[in-house]
């Protein structure tokens, strides 16, 4: 069952054991989950043996400020989802700010981001390359964003 996918931090820790290397890392809010959010999902994936992704709880996305009364699906339903692809082989909710006490434990050797940070601003860059490990930035697909779906369906009522 995918919802097997989805790990507290110490399952998580202790799946890393047996995981195809290399692993790769990546992280997000994915509050509505669009093509945006498949693409850069399988372009990590393509990195390495195995695939990890923090999802942000509800309280640390809010932080983020990303809009008003967000996110929508809940933190359980949004690893869920992210849980459900083929691409995804583990799940884990984060509440900190940022993911990097998650990749920290973890140990990646691949960190992943999306193109619009830059390499020195990834969070968890420092540990991951302390390690030997790398930073990649894959292109984010222009024209989606949740945002802007939660725009469109607003404007539509």
């Amino acid at each position: 069952m995918t919802a097997d996918k989805v790990r507290s931090l110490a399952a998580a820790v202790a799946w890393r054991t047996s995981a195809v290397p290399p692993v790769v890392f990546t992280n997000g809010v994915f509050d509505l989950l669009h093509p945006g959010h498949v693409l850069v999902l399988e372009q990590a994936r393509a990195l390495g043996g195995s695939l990890v992704v923090g999802v942000n709880a509800d309280d640390s996305a809010q932080r983020l400020n990303k809009a008003p009364r967000r996110p929508i699906n809940d933190a359980a339903a949004r690893a869920r989802v992210i849980a459900a692809l083929a691409c995804v082989d583990c799940v884990v909710v984060f509440s900190e700010d940022t993911p990097e006490t998650l990749i920290e434990a973890i140990e990646p050797d691949v960190l992943v981001k999306g193109d619009d940070y830059a390499a020195s601003q990834v969070p968890g860059r420092a540990a991951v390359e302390r390690r030997g490990g790398r930073v990649h930035l894959v292109p984010r697909a222009a024209g989606y964003s949740t945002t802007a779906i939660v725009e469109r369906i607003r404007a539509a009522t």
